[in-house]
C-alpha cells in the first residue's frame, strides 16, 4: 500500500513525501520583488513543517509589467544571491524548493508607465483592465523573459521552476477563447492558443538543459462561457508530456469563472473536497508524466484512499498550510484529524496572505 509520506523521485527530485505546497501570492516581498525577513519567515516555516516540495509564490519574470504590490521577482540577476539563501535554507529541512514563474497580463493594475500584455485586446471581466495585442516581437520577448528567468533560478539553486499557465495569467489568457480572439499563429484552434505556452517551455528548456526539472500548472478548465475547455486540457498535457516536461499540477478557474467553480472555492462538505480530482486522474490515466492534484486537499485518509485507487502520486496544499504551516509534521506524527483551514478565503488580505486564525496578522502594508 502506498503511504503518503513514502520517499519518491519527481523530474529527477529526491522527494522525502509526496505533498506539496502549492504556489499562492505571498505579499511579503519588497516593492522590488525582493526577499524580505517576513517573507524568509514564511518559507522557513514551511520548511520546518514538514512538507516535501514547497513552490514559491508567483514569481514576476519581467519588470515591464505592473506585479502585484509586494509580489517575488526574478526579472533580473540581482536577485540570484537573495534566493540561493532562500535555497539553501529549505534544503536545510530536506525541503525541495520549486520556483513559479508568471506574467501577469491584465491580471493587475494599470499604470501609465508599465505595458499590459494580452493575447487581444478585451477587457478582463474580474479585474476591468484592458491589455494591448502582443505583436509577435511581444510574444518572443515574454518567451525569453521567462528562460531567461528559470536560468536565474537554476543558479539560485531551486530544484526546479513551474511555468504558470493556469488562472488567467497571460498564458492562460492564450489558452482562453474568450481572452484570445487573434487571426494569426497564436489564436484559434487549441494547437495555436497553445503555441506561446510550448514555446516558452522549449525556450526554458533550451536555457537550463535537458536535466533540470521545469514542470507545469495548467487549468483542466475555466468554467466560463467561451473558456478552455477539459478536452484543450487533455491536448495541452498529452503535448506537453511528449515534450518532455517533468509534471503537470491540474488546477482550474479564471477571475472570471461561475461562482464557486474557480481557483479558490468555499468547502463546507466532505464532498466539496479534492474538486479537480476527477480531471486529474483522467489526465493520470492517459499520460505517463506525474501527475499533482491541487484544489481542497484536506483529509489525509481521503488523500490516501486517492493516492491507492488513481493514478495521482503527488498533493499540493496551500490554504490549510497558511493555516498551519506544521500540518504535514502533525499529520507524520499520527495525529490525522483534518486540516484546520475552514476555506473562509480571508487569508488573502492587505498586508500579506495570513491566516486570520492565527493571530499573527501582519502589519506591513503593501506599497
Amino acid at each position: 500500500m502506498k503511504s503518503l509520506f513514502d520517499q519518491t523521485s519527481l523530474a529527477g527530485m529526491r522527494l522525502k513525501n509526496r505533498f506539496v505546497r502549492s504556489a499562492t501570492y505571498d505579499g511579503f516581498a519588497d516593492k522590488s520583488g525582493h526577499m524580505t525577513e517576513e517573507l524568509f519567515q514564511v518559507y522557513e516555516d514551511l520548511a520546518k513543517g514538514g512538507v516535501g516540495t514547497i513552490i514559491t509564490g508567483l514569481t514576476y519574470v519581467s519588470d515591464l509589467e505592473e506585479p502585484l504590490p509586494r509580489q517575488m521577482g526574478i526579472y533580473d540577476d540581482s536577485f540570484i544571491a537573495e534566493y540561493e539563501k532562500l535555497t539553501k535554507m529549505c534544503h536545510r529541512h530536506d525541503t525541495r524548493i520549486i520556483m513559479q514563474l508568471v506574467c501577469m497580463g491584465s491580471q493587475t493594475s494599470r499604470t501609465d508607465d508599465k505595458v499590459m500584455w494580452g493575447p487581444s485586446a478585451v477587457e478582463d471581466l474580474r479585474y476591468k483592465t484592458t491589455p494591448q495585442e502582443m505583436t509577435v516581437q511581444d510574444i518572443h520577448f515574454v518567451q525569453m523573459a521567462f528562460a531567461d528567468a528559470a536560468l536565474r533560478a537554476k543558479q539560485a539553486g531551486f530544484d526546479g521552476v513551474q511555468l504558470h499557465g493556469a488562472h488567467g495569467y497571460l498564458l492562460s489568457k492564450f489558452l482562453t477563447p474568450y481572452y484570445n480572439r487573434r487571426t494569426d499563429d497564436y489564436g484559434g484552434s487549441i494547437g495555436n492558443r497553445a503555441k506561446i505556452l510550448l514555446e516558452t517551455y522549449e525556450a526554458i528548456r533550451e536555457k537550463v538543459g535537458p536535466d533540470y526539472p521545469v514542470l507545469v500548472k495548467i487549468n483542466c478548465d475555466d468554467f466560463m462561457e467561451q473558456g478552455m475547455s477539459f478536452a484543450d486540457c487533455r491536448y495541452i498535457c498529452e503535448t506537453l508530456a511528449r515534450m518532455g516536461i517533468g509534471a503537470i499540477e491540474i488546477s482550474g478557474g479564471i477571475g472570471s469563472s461561475r461562482p464557486n467553480e474557480g481557483t479558490i472555492r468555499m468547502i463546507k462538505t466532505a464532498e466539496q473536497e479534492s474538486y479537480f480530482q476527477p480531471y486529474a486522474v483522467e489526465i493520470a490515466r492517459q499520460i505517463s508524466v506525474p501527475v499533482i492534484l491541487v484544489g481542497g486537499n484536506r483529509e489525509f485518509a481521503s488523500l490516501t484512499e486517492i493516492l491507492n485507487q488513481t493514478g495521482l502520486e503527488y498533493f499540493a496544499l496551500c490554504r490549510p498550510l497558511i493555516r498551519e504551516s506544521d500540518l504535514i509534521n502533525r499529520w507524520q506524527k499520527g495525529d490525522r484529524g483534518q486540516a484546520k483551514c475552514v476555506s473562509c478565503n480571508q487569508c488573502f488580505r492587505i498586508g500579506g496572505t495570513t491566516c486570520v486564525f492565527n493571530g499573527r496578522q501582519k502589519t506591513s502594508a503593501r506599497t
